[in-house]
């Protein structure tokens, strides 16, 4: 085993280690702050993290100390105090497309095909591989701020609605609202016409025998 593979290793067991609770503790920003006093500048930081448990569990905390480490750790507890559960399509992608803003942050989220990856920048990334997401385009379309694009991805996947959900809230059967979900998925509609086509066709020709 190369040096560079027994590194990497190491990493993302740290990663997902964490606190020991088996979760995945990614660190997003680092952002430092200075306090000019009478002696001169007080440094300070603070810390964006997401934890998930890289299975329908995510949360994101902030955290501030005058060192890095003390601001990481109040970042990740802070994390997974707030941890919330989402609901995922397959257990790799999310229901449906979705739009979220928050502040000048504003973000796109699309359901994909499996095989197609996590396709996103930066923070949407990072909440996404903590989430479980395999299969995910997304694009941040306002502020690249880490702090803002966090906050709109969240409240976007928040607002996803699972086929479960709905069905209970319309009072109608969880099949009916997937059947309805496949037809209005692209290229639905085309299918259906060239079905009503072919249809037409046999009974034309079974006139003319």
């Amino acid at each position: 085993m190369s040096m560079k593979t027994q590194s990497d290793s190491k990493d993302s067991r740290k990663e997902r280690d964490g606190a020991g609770d088996g979760l995945i503790d990614k660190l997003v920003a680092i952002n430092r702050t200075a306090k000019v006093v009478k002696g001169g500048r007080r440094f300070g930081f603070t810390a964006l993290v997401v934890v998930g448990d890289g299975n329908g569990k995510v949360g994101f905390g902030k955290g501030k100390a005058k060192e890095v480490m003390d601001a990481r750790k109040k970042a990740s507890e802070a994390a997974r105090k707030a941890m919330i559960r989402i609901p995922l399509r397959e257990g790799r992608t999310i229901h449906h497309d979705i739009r979220a803003s928050s502040g000048a942050g504003k973000v796109v989220l699309r359901s994909a095909p499996a095989g197609t990856g996590i396709i996103a920048g930066g923070p949407m990334r990072a909440v996404f591989e903590a989430l479980g997401i395999k299969d995910v385009v997304a694009k941040s379309t306002g502020s690249s701020n880490p702090f803002n694009m966090i906050r709109a991805t969240f409240r976007a996947l928040q607002d996803i609605q699972s086929p479960r959900s709905t069905a209970e809230r319309l009072g109608k059967k969880v099949g009916d609202i997937i059947a309805r979900r496949e037809n209005s998925q692209p290229g639905a509609a085309e299918a259906a016409e060239g079905t009503d086509e072919a249809g037409e066709a046999k009974k034309a020709t079974r006139k003319k025998k």
